[in-house]
């Protein structure tokens, strides 16, 4: 069995996208080496930073796609309302057709998202196989490691001398333990650990001692060892910081992205929306998703989930300022240019293409038009019902201090005056109605 999963994986894809990026983080701890800085924390920073510029076009195009989703939502739940509880193959089908035929209209599809996901998922997942198994994917780390495990394994019970000194790492070296398993259990040890062994073998205690220190330099990262968990009990410890910030940056970074996404007219159809609904639990989820995980995972997963939440803010609040100045129907315009070519290519008429872009375009406008007209009659209420609670208040108060029972009397006063009123224009209603 393999110790914790931390050789390199096999999986098709992942492991093939795990190796490039793997060679991006010996560049980079090699980068760093040149300037004396051997240190495994820094080089995840700067290539968590690397990666996410690198998939920048991708997030972007997928912003774009959610902030058009948001314009086609009240269409979209037009059609779930019409086919509400209808449940036979056939209303299935036709509700499928026109929610297809809403996103052909606005030049998009329903898959687009997903496709984001697939081109993503990959990389997420070989990130995680090259950050949770760094001796394994980074040479320069792996060669380190290889001085002290190589003269190790020609020593007599070495096996049963680690598994006695790493009691809690599991599972155990067998003993057909191969050198890459040997390293995988010594990139656990922590400094007092490495002292153990040391004492175990006399004769080895130069070469593991000098391997240990170039070791410390390169695993610990503001006092915190990267190779483990942060929860090693009860005792708070400085590595209990780095859960808590990775789980308030995922909170934030979500909130940055759920408002660049959300039309101003969408809150409220976001309650019925059932996929808007999913993604808030989501948003909720992932904050604390990521302070478990952090504080059970190796400190390193924690430090790259910082950084990379980091990436995420700043990036989004560029995308966001980006969107802001963007107007949506520029987004549908340039969606339905890339569909009409294609829909051109298919041998479609271009009087038909045209009145379709137009009918769209319109139809954006009109929900853009309609948005602000809702904010705008909410703002007068609002307005009104303040203007009304500071002339009551002046009403109580008048030749009066306030709570004084001459203020209460007054308050009673005007509400005998405001029930006359109405009664008195309920009398001229009935009649008019006469």
């Amino acid at each position: 069995m393999e110790l914790i999963l931390l050789t390199k994986s096999s999986v098709p894809v992942i492991g093939q996208v795990a190796y490039i990026l793997g060679m991006i983080m010996d560049a980079l701890f090699k980068f760093t080496s040149q300037f004396g800085i051997t240190n495994i924390g820094l080089s995840i920073i700067l290539f968590t930073i690397i990666i996410n510029l690198l998939m920048w076009p991708l997030t972007v195009s997928q912003q774009r796609s959610s902030k058009l989703m948001s314009v086609m939502q009240p269409e979209i739940q037009a059609i779930q309302k019409k086919y509400k509880n209808k449940t036979d193959q056939a209303s299935v089908m036709r509700m499928q057709s026109e929610t297809k035929a809403v996103y052909a209209k606005y030049g998009t599809s329903m898959s687009g998202s997903c496709l984001f996901l697939l081109i993503q998922m990959p990389i997420l997942f070989a990130l995680y196989q090259v950050i949770y198994k760094i001796p394994a994917y980074v040479p320069s780390v792996y060669n380190v490691f290889q001085t002290i495990a190589d003269p190790l394994m020609r020593q007599n019970g070495y096996i049963s001398v680690l598994n006695e000194i790493g009691t809690k790492i599991k599972p155990a070296l067998g003993d057909e333990a191969s050198l890459n398993m040997v390293i995988d259990f010594l990139y656990k040890f922590t400094p007092e650990q490495w002292t153990m062994l040391e004492g175990k073998f006399p004769a080895l205690a130069a070469t593991i001692a000098t391997g240990a220190a170039e070791i410390g330099k390169m695993n610990y990262f503001l006092g915190v060892n990267l190779s483990t968990a942060p929860f090693q009990g009860f005792m708070p410890n400085p590595a209990w910081i780095i859960p808590f910030v990775s789980a308030a940056v995922q909170w934030y970074s979500a909130k940055l992205m759920t408002d660049a996404t959300r039309n101003r007219k969408s809150s409220r159809a976001d309650e019925e929306n059932v996929m808007a609904q999913q993604m808030q639990s989501m948003n909720t989820m992932m904050p604390l998703m990521s302070l478990f995980f952090c504080f059970t995972l190796p400190a390193g997963i924690g430090i790259y989930w910082v950084a990379s939440g980091l990436c995420r803010m700043i990036q989004q609040l560029i995308i966001n300022s980006q969107l802001n100045k963007m107007d949506i129907d520029e987004i549908v315009k340039k969606n339905l240019e890339k569909a009409n070519a294609k829909a051109l290519k298919e041998g479609k008429s271009p009087s038909q293409i045209k009145s379709n872009t137009d009918k769209v375009l319109r139809n954006v406008k009109k929900q853009e038009q309609e948005a602000e007209n809702e904010e705008e009659a909410l703002q007068k209420k609002i307005d009104r019902a303040a203007k009304q609670a500071a002339d009551s208040s002046a009403y109580y108060n008048k030749n009066a201090r306030p709570g004084s029972l001459a203020s209460k009397a007054n308050m009673v006063a005007l509400f005998d005056e405001r029930q006359m009123e109405k009664k008195k224009n309920k009398g001229k209603q009935e009649s008019q109605d006469e």
